[in-house]
């Protein structure tokens, strides 16, 4: 295919694709869009960064332009930040008719989302938990004559169990005639087996392709003991924006406490950063978002709440901070550079503790990691420095009493599902304590607190070295 025109679409649609940039419609609009537009069911599984948002959204709008009413379609994603942006490409595409987008996620006030739900806006764009919460709490807005439901990033919607009770009351609400249309990076069971299971007929494309990530993409890794891991990050961050000053880097780590100590870390260490977890207030991770978009800061640390369909061109390093437990989830952080045809670079650090995950990884994607050189020398030299930034970073974390009010939180669901908070934490530990190899929560403290006077007295020791060889 030539062009949009030749796949269905109107003229004003394809101007507007024209006028973004889209020149031509890449592999999954070409094979998808035509049987959408039918009025086909669609799954859609391609790489990273190939435009499964367009894919959708043209033939919604296509649509939509024909039967203007609302809500016409209701869009589900598993991230506040992926919703907003997929409600921003159904504004720019749909700029012609003038399309009203309606964005429902955590984080937000409730009030005026359902004031917004009211109005009837054309496209609903949601993450499952908020949208679960408006129907459970008040009846003033039907999504029942909706034409079309998409799934975007559907295996994650569909295997975390932490969405199945939202899901089930948002689809019991829904009309049994409509559209579903699952989109994703990568095909899991979950989405095989609802294909099958349909009663409709259902148009299926998967991308071939022997490698699981963009041919752009250069994927490389750095092996370290993990007690110097913090300093190789560090080291590596100084020489990429030494080399390209104008470079956007995303770093992925594994928990909302180290991306926090991290961006604490970077910016003592002289490298101004914005951080994106879920414990951040929805303002904060917007306005960190949008300053990391706009170019005003070049540093972004996040951990996978930023791993999925995050479009920012300017990104051309990826570091994984660790080396995630799923592959699946590699090729969605890894996918945040390359994206659209353009060039990228992916740095996982590995330790002594990572090697079976990062075979996992290889085998998954279907090529190898090459080695990334450092220089082992300047990072010993920044090794003490860094420590320095990491205690400080931790220290000013546990005074801000860092992830306190999820605790309350956690504690007031409990209470309203009728269940007892210490009795469930017991269980937790209980079950914790059994994993961890009968462990007593007893045993466990002490171990940590013999680790940290361990690191104590080897920083001290190194710190008076240090000074008796400066004099």
């Amino acid at each position: 295919m030539s062009s949009f025109l030749e796949l269905g679409l109107d003229d004003w649609l394809n101007k507007q694709c024209q006028s973004m940039g889209i020149a031509k419609p890449s592999l999954i609009q070409e094979h998808c869009i035509p049987p959408i537009l039918e009025g086909l069911n669609c799954v859609g599984c391609a790489k990273t960064g190939s435009g499964k948002t367009a894919a959708f959204a043209l033939p919604i709008l296509q649509k939509l332009s024909v039967d203007r009413y609302g809500p016409y379609a209701l869009v589900l994603t598993p991230t506040r930040e992926l919703a907003f942006q997929i409600a921003d490409q159904f504004k720019i595409l749909g700029k012609e008719i003038n399309v009203n987008v309606s964005v429902i996620t955590g984080g937000m006030d409730m009030v005026k989302q359902g004031h917004d739900l009211t109005v009837k806006p054309h496209i609903v764009v949601s993450t499952p938990g908020r949208l679960a919460d408006h129907f459970e709490s008040h009846d003033t807005f039907s999504l029942k004559k909706i034409k079309f439901l998409v799934l975007d990033e559907a295996d994650r919607l569909l295997e975390d169990t932490g969405f199945a009770e939202q899901l089930e009351i948002i689809f019991k609400k829904l009309p049994e005639k409509r559209q579903t249309l699952l989109f994703s990076a990568t095909m899991t069971p979950a989405i095989r087996d609802l294909q099958v299971s349909s009663e409709k007929k259902v148009f299926a494309w998967t991308q071939d392709a022997e490698v699981m990530t963009v041919e752009e993409l250069d994927q490389r890794y750095v092996l370290m003991n993990a007690d110097v891991k913090d300093a190789y990050l560090m080291h590596i961050l100084d020489s990429h924006i030494t080399e390209k000053p104008k470079s956007s880097v995303i770093i992925f780590t594994s928990t909302c406490k180290y991306a926090q100590i991290l961006s604490m870390m970077c910016e003592e260490l002289g490298f101004p950063c914005v951080s994106l977890h879920s414990m951040l207030p929805q303002k904060f991770r917007l306005s960190g978002l949008s300053k990391f978009k706009s170019d005003q800061v070049k540093i972004l640390i996040a951990t996978d709440v930023a791993s999925r369909g995050l479009d920012i061109p300017t990104v051309d390093l990826i570091i994984n901070h660790n080396v995630p437990n799923r592959p699946r989830d590699y090729v969605h952080r890894v996918g945040r550079t390359a994206r659209a045809g353009r060039g990228g670079l992916a740095i996982t650090l590995v330790t002594q503790f990572d090697v079976h995950l990062t075979k996992s990884v290889e085998a998954y994607i279907n090529t190898k990691l090459s080695e990334h050189p450092t220089n082992e020398p300047e990072v010993m030299k920044i090794l003490t420095e860094v420590a320095v930034a990491r205690r400080e970073a931790e220290i000013r974390l546990d005074e801000r009493d860092f992830g306190e009010k999820r605790s309350i939180n956690k504690r007031k669901k409990l209470l309203l599902e009728g269940k007892d908070p210490e009795k469930e934490e017991e269980e937790r530990l209980a079950k914790k304590a059994k994993r961890g190899q009968g462990k007593s929560k007893e045993q466990k403290v002490a171990e940590k607190q013999e680790r940290k006077e361990k690191f104590k007295n080897k920083f001290s020791m190194k710190k008076k070295n240090s000074k008796s060889e400066g004099k």
